[in-house]
């Protein structure tokens, strides 16, 4: 005991033992000893107030001196033994007075059952209950609000929330831990939105870390490291058509095609309210159905593209607030334009401040190296077989979908997740319990998170992005699939673009790369990226990659547009693609719109009107998406022309009416080329990128052709047709 203490009852005192770990922050239970507390001879109130010069007790209408035992901790006795409802006055130097709640008065926000879920790695609504939620109480002196924070961290010795309300100090609000859960919990009143703060923990060696909260729904930008206290409730939105009538859409079946897209350098320095008018109006008026966002959730290394993810349940900050982003996708939704977003439950990076190590132990990643570091990306990997670590990852899936009206997650590195010696040489992993390679704990989180995402929000979209031949990745989860909605078709787009980098006069050679796909295209149902891993890290662009002059770029790229969207599956470009980029991607710099202005701009613009024309054919032909899953959705007719590198096929839609693709990959053009078709008569063309208006040959087609009774191909009818070099031709049966 202190000498400023011999004069004050000992009943009111806080043990020596807890006083000091209490003094240490690291006590798991300040609420016993701070707040109110009954006593053999009525009650006390105590409260720790740093660098008060006075404090006042106000209750019952009275103030009353409380008394300084040393350590800013104050103290006063009172007669009443039932809790009463109370408040401080504190007195600062140099400042008004105070008026404030007791932090420590208020019972936790976190229900039994609550803890119950979250042991149990089932509360799926986790966003609720962890991190800092703002709450309003109705007390008998008046309302309180405050904001409540709680967070996971079973190691630690003590944890604090600190931030500006009280000055970065980890004495003022200590937590308290709620039973055996390793969830500590505080009620901190006139705490609100945009506040910042962390979790300064200490951890068992008895080390102080202040760290981001895991759970945090907002950030400062980068790099600055601290979380936001945000007011999820204050965004309307005004997509109800477009969120009715999702649930009755069977999106695997419908007309799919992605523009994907860097938010942050779309147009550079445009954020989300500028890109809620501008990026919606370009997709509108190119005509795709979906935009697909790189990462959006928090990250601390621009240079990443937001796939090292420090706060998953942030926005990221760079562009702007959480209800601007939502404003994004409303305004995208109300165009009639899909949302999907990249989602990153693979890995994470090891800034200190963030997930890595989170409470001084191997928290949130696998404790083994061999299962918990990806080396070759220098990042930390989920314990997909932790309860609380596969609930924070299954609950921020329905986060996204929930908060933020998101209407597909395309989960990145998947094949990363699948393997346990992904990526690592002999002796850097372990296998599974029977001996394998598969990691059977990630399989069981992607099945719960498909399975969990596909029943409380039907219509929304998964997809895989996944480079292997792991079988069912599109299989149901109850058929001991992953429970995918689409997988990316990987191996179609590698031989695709090798094929099409190689000079008309050597592909006669290389045929099988470009029919190759048709083997396994219904093995999965697939999306056809171009994505933003084709055009970086010194690959260039799709433009560079498309041989022979800019002619013969502009053409090799129409038609290589015209191929995929006419090939089974959903199709995905990424921004710049669909005006031929001539420069490879850069997130420090914006889009090359530049390509569509001046010198050589035609080509470019013609390749902008074909991609524009394709999207608005293949959103109104069945043939071209509502069967892209069953062979009965595709025909050859054409498949071995090796000699004269042409394709020929029929797409088959659920109307059961035909269209005739035919894709000539040479540099000749052929005025007599004849084909068997499965039907008679009049075939019109819907379609042609070598036409004049997108700067192709121009060379006369007929608009309809009809059949001949000349036995072809298999079949008792077919056509005469001329195919320009380097082009693909659609063509509609009408009868």
């Amino acid at each position: 005991m202190t000498e400023g203490q011999n004069s004050i009852d000992p009943v009111l005192l806080i043990p020596s033992g807890d006083r000091a770990r209490l003094l240490e922050c690291s006590h798991h239970a300040p609420h016993d000893f701070y707040g109110w507390h009954s006593t053999s001879r009525g009650s006390v109130i105590r409260t720790r107030m740093l660098g008060a010069e006075r404090v006042e007790l106000i209750i019952h209408g009275d103030s009353r001196e409380m008394l300084d035992t040393g350590d800013d901790i104050w103290v006063i006795g009172l007669d009443d033994e039932l809790t009463p409802d109370y408040r401080f006055r504190v007195f600062y130097p140099n400042a008004e007075p105070q008026i404030v709640a007791d932090a420590y008065h208020f019972l936790p926000t976190l229900s039994s059952f609550d803890l119950h879920l979250i042991a149990e790695g089932r509360h799926e609504r986790l966003w609720e209950a962890l991190g800092a939620n703002i709450h309003t109480y109705e007390t008998a002196m008046g309302t309180v609000t405050g904001t409540s924070f709680a967070v996971w961290a079973p190691s630690a010795r003590g944890v604090s929330v600190v931030g500006d309300f009280c000055a970065w100090n980890p004495n003022q609000y200590q937590m308290r831990v709620l039973g055996s859960t390793g969830i500590w919990e505080i009620f901190i009143p006139n705490v609100g939105a945009g506040t910042t703060y962390k979790f300064a923990i200490q951890t068992a060696e008895g080390h102080r870390r202040d760290k981001a909260d895991p759970m945090a729904k907002g950030t400062l930008a980068p790099p600055e490291t601290v979380s936001k206290v945000v007011d999820t409730g204050t965004y309307e939105w005004e997509d109800s058509e477009w969120m009715k009538a999702r649930p009755e859409i069977d999106q695997v079946n419908s007309p799919m095609s992605v523009y994907e897209v860097h938010l942050g350098s779309w147009r550079l320095g445009d954020g989300y309210r500028e890109l809620a008018d501008k990026l919606v109006e370009y997709v509108s008026e190119q005509g795709f159905t979906h935009v697909e966002f790189l990462p959006v959730a928090e990250h601390p290394f621009g240079g990443s593209w937001g796939y090292q993810v420090s706060g998953y349940y942030a926005p990221t900050a760079r562009w702007g607030s959480a209800d601007e982003l939502r404003l994004l996708i409303d305004r995208l939704h109300q165009s009639g334009i899909g949302v999907i977003v990249d989602w990153v439950p693979a890995h994470f990076p090891k800034d200190d401040w963030a997930l890595a190590r989170f409470d001084g132990t191997a928290l949130y990643e696998h404790p083994d190296w061999r299962r918990g570091e990806q080396k070759e990306w220098g990042t930390y990997v989920f314990n997909f077989g932790r309860n609380e670590v596969r609930n924070f990852l299954v609950a921020n899936a329905l986060y996204w979908l929930e908060e933020f009206h998101v209407d597909g997650l395309r989960v990145d590195a998947v094949a990363s997740m699948l393997y346990l010696d992904y990526s690592r040489e002999s002796g850097e992993w372990l296998p599974n319990q029977f001996g394998g390679r598969e990691n059977l704990d990630a399989v069981q989180f992607l099945q719960e998170m498909n399975a969990t995402v596909h029943r409380e929000h039907p219509g929304v979209l998964t997809i895989a992005e996944e480079s292997t031949a792991w079988p069912g990745v599109t299989a149901n989860t109850e058929d001991n699939g992953l429970g995918f909605s689409l997988k990316w078709n990987m191996g179609w787009m590698n031989d695709t673009l090798e094929y099409f980098k190689l000079d008309p006069v050597h592909r006669s050679y290389h045929h099988n790369e470009i029919t190759f796909s048709m083997v396994y295209a219904f093995s999965e149902k697939y999306v056809l990226p171009f994505s933003h891993d084709e055009v970086v890290h010194g690959k260039g662009s799709l433009w560079g990659r498309m041989p022979g002059d800019d002619w013969n770029k502009a053409a090799g790229l129409r038609t290589l547009y015209g191929y995929m969207f006419s090939h089974p599956g959903k199709q995905l470009m990424f921004m710049g693609q669909e005006f031929g980029q001539t420069s490879e991607w850069d997130e420090a710099h914006s889009t090359g719109w530049s390509d569509l202005e001046g010198w050589g701009s035609e080509f470019h613009l013609g390749i902008q009107r074909a991609v524009r024309d394709l999207n608005a054919v293949y959103k109104s032909q069945p043939a071209l998406y509502s069967q892209d899953n069953t062979p009965m959705g595709f025909q050859w007719i054409k498949g071995d022309d090796s000699a004269n590198n042409m394709l020929s096929y029929v797409r088959w839609g659920t109307d059961n009416t035909p269209i005739l693709v035919v894709v000539n990959l040479s540099g000749s053009t052929p005025t007599n080329y004849r084909l068997g078709l499965p039907r008679r008569g009049a075939w019109e063309l819907l379609i042609n990128t070598d036409a004049a208006i997108y700067e192709g040959s121009g060379t006369p087609l007929e608009t309809t052709v009809y059949t001949e009774p000349t036995s072809w191909d298999g079949h008792d009818q077919s056509v005469e047709l001329t195919v320009p070099a380097a082009s693909v031709q659609y063509y509609i049966h009408r009868g």
